[in-house]
């Protein structure tokens, strides 16, 4: 918890905004809730409460959400009977009227909870969707160097989309992946077809993220799926098959900031490509940081060859309505826009 206590016209705001990012990406649930809580917070009611000790940037910690998913894990627990006649993902029906008096008393009652939620819980998404759009990048850059992939992540959270290579994919018309895979993607595609022939093989990844999920941790995986919005029941039935097969083949991931963990872990070698890659990452970090994970990649990108390249996939904000799809290659290639994509992987304009 760093910073200064934000203004409660702040922290309206954060409401609101958040509350617009729900509507445009599918989750009317959340979004009628969050206009709720801007209005509770305005007033001083329970939500102003719970964020008295609250210090931060509230857009850039995603502070709606944190209370949204704290409550969502209490209803996927089985511990908030009446919110959960409610949410879609229990087995209830939406009703803002009646969605919302619950929302209240949950937080009146569980307060001490929420004000923990507010000041200590990081939003943990791990949308395993975007990995129909990061495919592309990654079959762009095993077409370009024709070697196997060596990739690393960071704000990998349990490390899902780093299982991609596992995954079987619609992609609009195109077909790419096994068959038989239990997680199946499928997202709308607009565009010519990405490098489907591409020999991708990866043989090595790990990733690192500041509170990383430990997937064998049953209160964990709960976690994460609590930050799965409600009425999206494809998003919570893709995010525990990737569990399934994340805990089958479980991947390696550090504690530590981005930064460093880059300097010491994104390293051209001969033979492979080394591919950094990071989803609906950079909005969170630090300014200072971003700044160093730039300059580790301009060194590093500096000492890659033809024969030792490296690679920089970053699926990121453009606007609140889609992200981009950015890819740079190293030696001498240039930062290309792939695609714009929608921020859960839902649809793909690819422009290659």
């Amino acid at each position: 918890m760093n910073g200064e206590a934000p203004s409660r016209a702040t922290l309206v705001d954060a409401f609101r905004t958040q509350a617009r990012g729900c509507e445009s990406a599918g989750s009317p649930l959340y979004a009628a809730l969050l206009e709720r809580a801007a209005g509770d917070v305005a007033e001083g009611g329970i939500f102003a409460d719970v964020l008295a000790e609250y210090r931060g940037q509230p857009v850039l910690d995603a502070l709606p959400l944190r209370l949204l998913g704290r409550a969502h894990a209490l209803v996927l627990a089985g511990e908030a009977a009446e919110l959960a006649r409610f949410y879609p993902s229990a087995g209830g029906s939406f009703e803002i009227e009646g969605a919302w008096r619950a929302l209240l008393a949950l937080v009146t009652a569980r307060r001490d909870l929420f004000r923990d939620a507010a000041t200590s819980w990081r939003v943990q998404t791990n949308e395993v969707r975007r990995s129909a759009a990061l495919l592309p990048g990654f079959l762009r850059v095993a077409a370009r160097t024709r070697l196997p992939l060596r990739i690393r992540e960071i704000g990998a959270s349990a490390g899902l989309n780093q299982g991609f290579d596992r995954y079987c994919y619609e992609l609009g018309p195109h077909r790419w992946g096994d068959p038989t895979s239990p997680l199946r993607i499928h997202t709308e595609w607009e565009g010519p077809a990405p490098d489907l022939d591409a020999r991708l093989r990866v043989t090595d990844r790990r990733g690192c993220d500041v509170a990383p999920i430990d997937l064998r941790d049953p209160s964990e995986q709960g976690k994460l799926q609590s930050f799965i919005w409600p009425e999206q029941h494809d998003r919570l039935e893709r995010v525990r098959a990737a569990i399934a097969l994340a805990i089958a083949n479980p991947p390696t991931i550090d504690t530590a900031p981005a930064g460093a963990w880059i300097e010491h872990n994104v390293v051209p070698s001969p033979g492979i490509a080394t591919v950094l890659f990071h989803s609906v990452v950079w909005w969170y970090i630090p300014e200072p940081e971003r700044d160093r994970i730039t300059a580790a990649m301009e060194s590093a990108g500096a000492r890659a060859t033809a024969a030792a390249p490296l690679a920089w996939l970053r699926m990121e904000g453009a606007r609140i309505e889609e992200a981009e799809l950015r890819l740079r290659i190293w030696p001498d290639g240039d930062d290309a826009l792939l695609a714009a994509v929608h921020w859960h992987g839902a649809w793909v304009r690819w422009v290659g």
